[in-house]
């Protein structure tokens, strides 16, 4: 097992400035806590941050014509995944750009039978925080030099029960920082689901995944001398202790939980944002 000097040294070496690393990060902490207290309406027009020269709204194809045509929305709909999708997300589409810095920020939205009023305030919100923490970044860019904020989604998981919206969102300030946030809808009660919510409020059952997880990392570095988790090391207070219940999850194409962590949040930034996929002896059904 590699010891924590080892760790601490590959860690310093990533490029991405700390002070920049940790405003970002209490920028997607504010969206995350906004989301449990706020329930704003969600426009219902795409909207374009302009400035300068005008910048176009940047659309995907498929949702363009689900939304031109009812005719051909409908014809979309027989066709499996694609009409699921063009069904039930929309795009809307923040852009600005300057000399140094420039944003491009995808806003999903739940629409059609699965429509959850909730839920899309939840996403709304995230984004706006996540507007609004590129603008506060931009006097400081200005400083540090170029700048750069790219969020997009896609849908990871969806069944008769459960759509998962996964949120990848990257920082550039001369390297690249990734968070990854993803929105777990039930589609009969239209509200979003928290890890903790999923698993029944089990304590038990948390500290199980928690332990695989763990197991997982410690065969993953046993096998792989490159790969690094903040785990048993000569500094315990800074390893991975448990889930909170609260991390980004989804389903995988076999039904299978599979947890998502932040870059640096389990292991240096090289690994970049990790996920690791439980097994169902361990978590349970849970996606049926």
């Amino acid at each position: 097992m590699k010891d924590w000097n080892e760790l601490k040294q590959q860690y310093e070496q990533i490029p991405v400035p700390a002070e920049a690393r940790e405003r970002i990060k209490m920028g997607i902490a504010q969206a995350e806590q906004e989301q449990k207290t706020e329930k704003k309406s969600a426009p219902s027009l795409i909207w374009i941050k302009r400035t300068g020269a005008t910048a176009a709204a940047s659309l995907v194809l498929i949702t363009a014509l689900a939304n031109i045509s009812p005719q051909t929305a409908q014809a979309m709909e027989n066709i499996p995944v694609i009409g699921a999708i063009a069904q039930i997300v929309t795009f809307r589409t923040y852009e600005h750009h300057t000399e140094n810095t420039e944003a491009l920020i995808e806003v999903p939205q739940i629409q059609g039978n699965a429509e959850s009023p909730s839920a899309n305030a939840e996403i709304q919100a995230y984004a706006d925080q996540l507007i609004a923490t590129y603008e506060q970044e931009l006097q400081a860019s200005q400083e540090a030099g170029s700048y750069a904020l790219h969020s997009v989604y896609d849908v990871v998981f969806e069944n008769s029960r459960y759509l998962c919206i996964r949120i990848r969102t990257t920082m550039t300030i001369a390297s690249g920082t990734e968070f990854v946030k993803i929105f777990t809808i039930n589609k009969n009660s239209g509200e979003t689901v928290s890890l903790k919510a999923l698993l029944g409020n089990d304590s038990a059952k948390l500290e199980a995944i928690s332990e695989n997880i763990k197991d997982q990392m410690r065969q993953q570095m046993a096998q792989d001398d490159s790969l690094i988790y903040f785990l048993d090391s000569d500094h315990p207070q800074e390893d991975f202790q448990e889930l909170t219940g609260e991390e980004s999850y989804y389903f995988n194409s076999q039904g299978q939980l599979v947890i998502a962590f932040d870059e640096y949040q389990v292991a240096p930034g090289y690994m970049g944002a990790v996920e690791f996929t439980i097994p169902e002896q361990i978590s349970g059904d849970l996606s049926s």
